[in-house]
């Protein structure tokens, strides 16, 4: 998907010349870095692998003649984070968009406590740290966006992903609130949270995932809805799953969720 004319110039009036993408060397956040640099924003990329990012980078530079600099940190580290900081002081920054994070699953008694507690960094600690910084900067100069990547799992306890769906459910109270705070200062803020995305999330987080959305077609709705939504859910499948649960109270969410899960997790306990 391609977003309209209209919608490139709509980008980079309001939140250009450029943007920061945390986690944008695949999945979601590539999508997002690709589409910005197609309506004409500068990026400041990152990612953890240095050979991956900078191979990102210059694949946008030359099909889109937009300046993209690789800054290859690892998030879930304080010294990563300060080196994305780093290399954003100084620069006219008017977008941030976290979408570094990954996911596991199975039960939560017998996950590896050094990887959840690597993840609830990454997934909390650094977006946290970086929207924190991002938030009081735009709001000085009364204009900038930031996207948080929320997920469907964010709305109920996931049993089988319980860690994760905790995380994701930090990113989307988190992004309702400040949406509010700082929209009065020209800030639009929002949470994006799409249902499953075949992205390489679900190798990592050791999922079978049988039906998911792609990148591409999540990453058109993310941007439009900015500064018109608070939440958006992209994607058909994911406005399928959430409005088939819409009258299911929360105790009856957690458990179809079980099921759901469930299956997805099923090798793990073979």
């Amino acid at each position: 998907m391609n977003l309209s004319t209209s919608e490139q110039q709509r980008l980079k009036a309001r939140y250009g010349p450029l943007a920061v993408v945390a986690g944008a060397s695949s999945g979601i956040g590539l999508e997002l870095a690709e589409r910005l640099a197609e309506s004409g924003l500068n990026l400041i990329i990152n990612a953890r692998t240095t050979t991956r990012l900078e191979r990102v980078a210059n694949d946008l530079q030359t099909r889109y003649g937009v300046v993209v600099t690789p800054v290859a940190a690892d998030l879930s580290e304080e010294t990563g984070i300060s080196q994305l900081l780093e290399a954003t002081s100084n620069q006219p920054v008017g977008l941030f968009i976290h979408s570094a994070g990954f996911g596991t699953s199975g039960e939560f008694r017998a996950s590896n406590l050094d990887e959840e507690v690597n993840m609830l960094r990454l997934n909390t600690e650094s977006l946290l740290k970086l929207t924190h910084h991002f938030g009081q900067r735009f709001a000085t100069q009364k204009r900038g966006g930031i996207i948080l990547l929320s997920s469907l799992v964010a709305f109920q306890g996931v049993p089988y992903a319980a860690h994760y769906a905790a995380t994701k459910a930090y990113v989307q109270t988190l992004a309702e609130a400040i949406a509010l705070e700082l929209g009065s200062l020209g800030v639009d803020v929002l949470a994006a949270a799409p249902g499953p995305v075949s992205s390489g999330f679900g190798q990592r987080a050791n999922m079978v995932m049988n039906m998911s959305l792609t990148p591409q077609q999540v990453g058109v709705p993310i941007l439009k809805a900015l500064g018109r939504q608070h939440t958006v859910l992209p994607g058909f499948l994911t406005k399928v799953l959430t409005y088939s649960l819409r009258t299911v109270p929360r105790w009856g969410k957690v458990r179809i969720m079980q099921q759901v899960m469930s299956g997805m997790t099923k090798h793990q306990r073979a």
